[in-house]
């Protein structure tokens, strides 16, 4: 049988994978424009990153509590 917290976990993964390639293809494309920008707009995609992977771990701990 099926668990479903591996299944949501999956699902979670596929969604920051996502989320986190959109972020990274939009910033190269934005310095790609304006090159001078580069290092804000670096400093914002790391911003980026790190909440978007840590909306995932909360998701992670929370499997481990549920259920």
């Amino acid at each position: 049988m099926l668990n479903l917290k591996i299944l949501a976990l999956g699902i979670a993964v596929l969604g920051v994978s996502l989320g986190e390639g959109i972020l990274v293809a939009n910033t190269a494309k934005s310095a790609a424009r304006q090159p001078e920008m580069y290092s804000k707009l670096q400093t914002l995609m790391i911003m980026g990153v790190a909440f978007i992977e840590g909306t995932f771990f909360v998701l992670l701990a929370s499997t481990f509590f549920v259920g």
